[in-house]
C-alpha cells in the first residue's frame, strides 16, 4: 500500500516546480536514502516468496492433474482442500508478483521523472541562453547597421572632400587665369589695375 501511495503521489499532476522539489527531496534526502535501502531488503524476500509461490502453484497443479487421472479416489473434502490450496497458492503468487512488479515500476518511473526534470532544466537554461543570444544577435545586427551607416557617411564625406579639393583647384586656376588676363589687359591698354586675386 505504501508503494501504491508513493506511486500515486509521484505521478499525480502538479506544477513543475512542486514536482521538482518533491523529486529532489526524495532523491537527495539521506533519510529517504536509508528508507529506500531498508525497502530493498524486503523486496529480496518478496522475490524469494514469489519463487516459492510459483513452485507451490506448479506442484498443486501437478497434484490436481494426478487426482483427475484417478477419479475414484477423490471425494468432496479432498476436492475442497485442493481448491483451497490452489486458491492460496495463486493468491500468494499474484500478491508477491504484483508487489515486485510495482516496486520495479516505481523505481523506473522515479528515475524517468528525475531525467525529465533534469532535461527540462537544461531546456530552460538553453532557452535563456538562446533568448540572450538572440538579444545579442539583435544588438550585433544593430551595431552592424550603424557601422554601415557610418561607412556610408565616411564615403560621402570623402567624396565631398574630393569635390572641395577639386573646387579649390579650379578656383586657384581661375584666379591665375584672371590675373594673367588682367596683366595682359593692363599692358594692352596701359591702364593700371590693382584688382588681383590671390
Amino acid at each position: 500500500m505504501a508503494e501504491v501511495g508513493l506511486f500515486t503521489t509521484i505521478i499525480a499532476p502538479m506544477p513543475f516546480t512542486m514536482r521538482k522539489r518533491l523529486m529532489r527531496f526524495l532523491s537527495d534526502n539521506p533519510i529517504i536514502a536509508k528508507i529506500q535501502y531498508g525497502v530493498s531488503l524486503p523486496c529480496f524476500f518478496i522475490a524469494v516468496l514469489f519463487v516459492d509461490a510459483l513452485q507451490r502453484m506448479i506442484r498443486i497443479a501437478q497434484e490436481g492433474a494426478k487426482a483427475k487421472a484417478q477419479p475414484d479416489i477423490t471425494d468432496a473434502r479432498t476436492e475442497m482442500a485442493y481448491a483451497a490450496r490452489r486458491f492460496y497458492a495463486q493468491r500468494n503468487l499474484y500478491l508477491t508478483g504484483a508487489t515486485l512488479f510495482l516496486s520495479l515500476v516505481l523505481s523506473r518511473v522515479f528515475y524517468i521523472l528525475l531525467d525529465f526534470i533534469t532535461t527540462q532544466e537544461q531546456l530552460n537554461a538553453l532557452s535563456v541562453k538562446t533568448a540572450k543570444g538572440s538579444q545579442a544577435a539583435g544588438e550585433t545586427e544593430e551595431l552592424r547597421k550603424r557601422v554601415r551607416e557610418l561607412e556610408a557617411d565616411l564615403k560621402v564625406s570623402q567624396t565631398q572632400g574630393r569635390d572641395f579639393d577639386t573646387l579649390k583647384k579650379q578656383a586657384s586656376q581661375q584666379a591665375q587665369e584672371y590675373n594673367r588676363l588682367a596683366d595682359e589687359h593692363v599692358k594692352a591698354t596701359g591702364a593700371k589695375s590693382d584688382k588681383k586675386f590671390d
